[in-house]
């Protein structure tokens, strides 16, 4: 059996966690491979709205395993409030929720120097949302980081003074007042609801169900052009966001990934600062920040808004080896008046369609293709065939484009508001 890979082709917020909830039910295993709680992957059922920071968005089906994996960053004391919550909607989660012992952990102090290092960049701030995520990461590749499986061990505490002690002898360069007593106080309460939990060599999980014929659907965070290493770097994440990241993040090989299904907006948005070509700074713009909702789940921040962005797009979809595309939020055009596409780039008189090194210099000016708007509501609609004429011309340009298959159109937040195409 191969797994499956679900993640997002533009600057994260593509709508990751409800297709996740809606393709469940063809999967077995949902893992995440990736990130921390700087995630915030939305579903919508049964009339309420649910947020998942940290835990797989395949929780709220029943029979489903969810494994944390490797790769992701966990705060504790995220997590902790993340299953308060799901056993108030009485979610049992202890039984289908595993967690890698190599996942490593967020400390309190992680988020304090956090918010310090991007207090000290000023105007070359990046636009972190402080969760700690980066000095996490840091900590990992500079080998000083606490993993999941060090809570099991006797010595978990003098570990944790000694990281905690090395954290506070940087923050004595900076002009910066904080206290620790009570994030350590839920920090550890965080710890002992993780010990709740099956904490897993998880590589050797993943493998052995896919040996044994399981069906695994690998969940990513964020959104390509956020990863370190091929996002609009500075102003990215500090986890690899593309297929490959799975097999890092999961510890499987290369010669056991199946599908890669991508899912991107029918247009832009982007959180925070960094390049953004495509971007409106007018009432279509506002149009669609509007009808979108366009608000981060995790951080609350105004997403900024602008037309899809095919040259980004191509670029995603060539890095991750995405075979199956999903679109979402393409019932928020309905508000607008006319629809743009940008299909190149023209960067100092000259015509381009690579995605070029530095995405964040001021000098790009996309190239657009107009369409016709439909006028009809498209929300309630539940087959291609009813699709308005417009619309189809619309997709079926996207598909022409990318020359990859359109699997999934989604028409709102609710899990039914989906058309399989």
């Amino acid at each position: 059996m191969k797994l499956d890979i679900l993640l997002g082709l533009q600057w994260g917020d593509e709508g990751k966690g409800k297709i996740v909830d809606v393709l469940t039910p063809k999967y077995d295993i949902i893992a995440r491979f990736q990130g921390g709680p700087n995630a915030g992957h939305s579903l919508e059922f049964n009339e309420i709205k649910h947020v998942l920071h940290t835990i797989p968005s395949g929780i709220f089906r029943k029979n489903k395993l969810n494994i944390i994996g490797n790769g992701v960053v966990i705060d504790p004391i995220i997590f902790h409030n993340e299953i308060k919550k799901l056993e108030n909607l009485g979610v049992e989660t202890e039984e289908i929720l595993m967690i890698s012992k190599k996942a490593h952990l967020i400390l309190p102090t992680h988020k304090i120097l956090d918010a310090i290092l991007e207090k000290s960049k000023g105007k070359t701030k990046i636009g972190s949302t402080l969760k700690g995520i980066g000095p996490t990461y840091v900590d990992k590749i500079a080998r000083n980081g606490l993993r999941v499986g060090d809570i099991l061990n006797d010595n978990f505490k003098e570990k944790y003074n000694l990281l905690k002690n090395k954290h506070k002898n940087i923050l004595k360069n900076y002009d910066f007042e904080y206290s620790l007593e009570d994030f350590e106080k839920d920090f550890f309460l965080g710890i002992e609801t993780l010990k709740k939990f099956q904490i897993i060599d998880s590589e050797y999980y993943v493998n052995n169900f896919l040996e044994n014929g399981k069906k695994i659907l690998a969940e990513g965070a964020q959104g390509t052009l956020l990863d370190i290493d091929f996002g609009s770097y500075p102003y990215v994440t500090s986890s690899n966001t593309f297929s490959a990241g799975a097999c890092v993040g999961l510890g499987v090989s290369p010669k056991k990934i199946g599908d890669i299904y991508g899912i991107t907006k029918a247009y832009c948005t982007r959180v925070g600062r960094g390049g953004f070509p495509s971007e409106l700074f007018d009432e279509d713009g506002e149009k669609l920040q509007k009808y979108g909702k366009e608000f981060g789940a995790t951080t609350g921040r105004k997403r900024r808004c602008g037309w899809l962005d095919l040259v980004a797009l191509k670029y995603s979809i060539m890095i991750n080896g995405v075979n199956k595309l999903i679109i979402s939020k393409i019932d928020v055009l309905t508000h607008l008046d006319y629809i743009k596409v940008a299909v190149a780039y023209e960067i100092d008189g000259k015509i381009v369609g690579n995605f070029p090194f530095d995405i964040n210099q001021k000098n790009i000016h996309p190239i657009y293709k107009k369409f016709e708007i439909w006028k009809s509501d498209i929300s309630n609609i539940k087959s291609k065939k009813d699709f308005p004429k417009e619309l189809k011309n619309y997709i079926n340009f996207i598909e022409k484009e990318l020359k990859v298959p359109i699997k999934i159109i989604s028409l709102g937040a609710n899990r039914n508001s989906t058309v399989f195409m």
